[in-house]
């Protein structure tokens, strides 16, 4: 009786970790969205830049330590081959990144063209969607990581599963504020535009606890699912993030942020994982 009470304890520690982990993330975008209570005007643009090289710094790092390293480990057993879940898996999310990029219309900001299908949709809400589409695959790599622990398949640790979720929000809360800020500059009340900027990251706990509910059966195709998540976050910084924060003057501190970003993220993930 002692030692099933034990084992109850254990599993509702264990659980209650992995829903901690998952929501850490969205704490980094409600946090920078609340920046708008506090800052009275826009990002200015060299920061802006820097923000948003360091984002890209994160994703990077983020993609290859946590998450196409570990499916090359899970897939040493294929000798010569145990590259192959990590290339068609990235491959496939780089794939459904590019499609949603399609079929979703959005709106970057510092950009009057709207991208994807024709709309009536309101400028805000393309502006949040098109923040809410750098943070699925956000979602999706916190979701895959933890399932992976849960499972106990994938070669992650409890540490490193939190290095990820920690790098992704700490690279969340410039996004929260870069969605916040704007809105409030053109018109929108602090607490719509808090609102907003809060509901773009709404995607990431909604994936990743998705996932986690799936985790026994995305168990056998885990490398796949890692490397996945990958190459759709690679996809969001090759496609938007590093040209926006190389547009104009000084590209040099979108180059700076992501250095930044790539140092922390690989030191979290070295260090705790």
């Amino acid at each position: 009786m002692r030692e099933k009470r034990r084992k109850v304890r254990l599993i509702n520690k264990e659980m209650l970790d992995i829903i901690l982990g998952i929501l850490i993330p969205f704490l980094g975008t409600t946090l920078g969205a609340a920046s708008v209570f506090f800052v009275k005007h826009e990002i200015r643009p060299g920061l802006q830049k820097t923000l948003l090289g360091f984002a890209s710094g994160v994703m990077v790092a983020a993609s290859v330590w946590s998450l196409l390293i570990p499916a090359m480990d899970m897939s040493e057993h294929l000798g010569k081959l145990a590259f192959l879940p990590a290339v068609i898996g990235l491959a496939v999310g780089m794939g459904f990144l590019l499609l949603l990029d399609k079929i979703i219309p959005h709106l970057h900001f510092g950009s009057n063209d709207p991208e994807g299908p024709k709309s009536n949709l309101g400028r805000t809400t393309m502006l949040v969607l098109a923040v809410t589409l750098h943070n699925i695959p956000e979602g999706m790599a916190v979701g895959v990581v933890f399932a992976g622990l849960l499972t106990g398949d994938a070669p992650i640790t409890a540490a490193g599963a939190f290095a990820l979720a920690i790098g992704i929000a700490i690279q969340n809360f410039p996004e929260g504020a870069i969605i916040s800020l704007p809105l409030r500059s053109e018109g929108a009340s602090r607490k719509r535009s808090f609102l907003m900027g809060t509901l773009s990251g709404v995607v990431e706990p909604i994936g990743a606890f998705l996932t986690v509910l799936l985790a026994k059966i995305v168990s056998p195709v885990l490398p796949y699912m890692l490397a996945f998540a990958a190459g759709a976050m690679l996809y969001v910084v090759v496609e938007e993030l590093i040209p926006e924060s190389a547009e104009g003057d000084h590209s040099n501190l979108g180059t700076l942020g992501f250095a930044l970003g790539f140092m922390i993220m690989m030191t979290l993930d070295v260090a705790l994982g």
